[in-house]
């Protein structure tokens, strides 16, 4: 999607059988709550709706393509900074292939929350533009500005597989300790990187990137450590189900 702007008939057609084969896993365990999510990919794709409607027709699943605020919003409702000091403001920052959604949170609100064309798919391939990558860096600069002492959390399969590898005795990790590990992967062809730390190949390619935006962020807003819940937005989706019950 990101080259062409769609997705491909092959990739649609795989989705539909994943699809389906989701819908009789559901059939089976007998789940009586279930939400169908879409990220920025889908939301973006010129065919994304025509291919939902399929999905609905063949599977009767709903496909919803989400916007990054309620992605943020879902992401965050885990209560992911319930044992963090309240008192405090968060930046919130989820990484994506797509997009990168950058939230602040104050006194458990959203005050303000943004979604950037800005994903580690995308920067691999040379699809984020330099008015893109300056409009986030002047949003989080703003940000920085007017909120002092910031903390900073982050989610997505990136910066889990980044705290696993640090290993930090809190749940915070230090800029100083990713910007070394992002400068020694980056020395690292994608055939090392796999061999050093038996990454899927899928996740040795966009790591660099990944670990690039969390690092900008950072830096950006004078943010010296990012806490690390390892939740996602699945996790997001169960909790939103739950509540609504």
């Amino acid at each position: 999607m990101f080259l062409h702007g769609a997705i491909s008939g092959e990739k649609a057609d795989k989705l539909v059988q994943a699809m389906k084969s989701l819908k009789i896993m559901i059939e089976l365990f007998g789940v009586k709550s279930y939400m169908a999510c879409a990220t920025s990919a889908f939301r973006e794709a010129e065919n994304g709706k025509k291919i939902s409607e399929r999905i609905k027709a063949s599977t009767g699943l709903d496909v919803q393509a989400i916007e990054g605020k309620l992605e943020a919003e879902m992401i965050y409702s885990c209560h992911i900074a319930e044992k963090l000091n309240h008192n405090k403001e968060y930046l919130y920052v989820d990484v994506g292939g797509g997009s990168t959604e950058i939230s602040l949170f104050s006194q458990k609100k959203m005050i303000y929350s943004n979604s950037f064309p800005i994903g580690t798919v995308r920067m691999l391939y040379n699809k984020v533009s330099d008015h893109d990558w300056e409009k986030m860096k002047e949003a989080v600069k703003e940000i920085g500005k007017k909120h002092d002492s910031l903390h900073a959390i982050g989610t997505g399969g990136n910066i889990n597989k980044i705290y696993k590898i640090l290993d930090p005795k809190e749940k915070f990790i230090l800029y100083k300790e990713m910007k070394n590990l992002y400068e020694e992967l980056s020395s690292m062809s994608l055939e090392e990187r796999i061999k050093q730390y038996g990454f899927h190949e899928s996740r040795a390619d966009v790591i660099v990137p990944a670990s690039k935006i969390y690092l900008s962020i950072m830096k950006w807003a004078d943010i010296n450590n990012i806490y690390v819940p390892k939740l996602g937005l699945v996790d997001g989706i169960i909790n939103y189900l739950y509540e609504k019950k």
